[in-house]
């Protein structure tokens, strides 16, 4: 049966990938790369770089396809059923290149940023595969080095306080529900709007950082009053500098400010 590796490879420095994830690389024949288009065309050739400092020795193959486009203008009732056809949409993409480009004991894999078990869709992507029954195949994970992990990491700072719970939640949510009662360690992702903003008034500090774990790496921390003016500014310059950025951050409430 055909085998496929999802294999985490960090949130950008080459030097992330576990000895895990490069043994699964190496027992890889082909390797499936979605392109995201020209504007995020450096983060194929992360991929790519990745592959040539570890498999310098061995033939694989690299097998590209188009990213299929997602609906971002989708909000409120309509995101999920938006989110679920972009996700079918991969699925064709997905069933179709292991199906085309992988021999029945033939061994592919998809290099996912950061864990792929943390907002990232390739394993729910695959299942709706499996269920389809069209080509049969087993999958494992291999686990990898989170944009969350590399923040705190970054920023010389914990994920929660002694005894304290941290939630991770995304941009849309941050802003549709607030920070939680009970929780003042909140990290958050997809954030294209800046969603911090709506916190100034209050006593929270912020670790921030964009392009974690590469050369373009920007980080930023302290008190959200402070700090959220030169985090617009330089987000701002980075994205029209690259035509895209990837950011995520930590929202730290001081306990008696809720």
């Amino acid at each position: 049966m055909r085998t496929i590796h999802v294999i985490g490879i960090g949130a950008g420095d080459p030097d992330q990938l576990t000895l895990q994830a490069v043994k699964a690389m190496r027992g890889t024949d082909v390797f499936f790369i979605l392109d995201k288009g020209e504007a995020k065309a450096d983060l194929t050739g992360l991929r790519r770089d990745m592959l040539d400092r570890h498999l310098a020795d061995r033939a694989y193959r690299v097998v590209e396809a188009r990213d299929p486009e997602r609906d971002r203008s989708a909000g409120g009732a309509a995101y999920s059923p938006a989110v679920g056809d972009w996700r079918s949409a991969r699925a064709d993409i997905y069933e179709r290149l292991i199906a085309d480009e992988l021999g029945e004991d033939g061994t592919g894999a998809f290099l996912v940023w950061g864990d792929p078990a943390l907002y990232d869709s390739t394993l729910a992507v695959l299942e709706e595969v499996r269920e389809r029954g069209t080509v049969a195949f087993h999958h494992d994970v291999v686990p990898g080095i989170s944009s969350v992990s590399a923040l705190v990491a970054r920023h010389r700072t914990g994920l929660n306080r002694v005894g304290r719970p941290v939630q991770i939640t995304t941009g849309r949510r941050l802003s549709e529900e607030g920070l939680p009662d009970g929780v003042d360690d909140v990290v958050v992702m997809l954030d294209a709007h800046q969603r911090f903003r709506a916190f100034v008034g209050q006593d929270v500090d912020i670790y921030w950082g964009a392009y974690i774990g590469t050369p373009d790496e920007i980080l930023v921390s302290g008190p959200l009053a402070e700090a959220a003016p030169r985090i617009e500014r330089l987000r701002a310059e980075a994205r029209e500098r690259k035509g895209w950025i990837m950011d995520t951050y930590l929202l730290r409430r001081s306990p008696g400010d809720r």
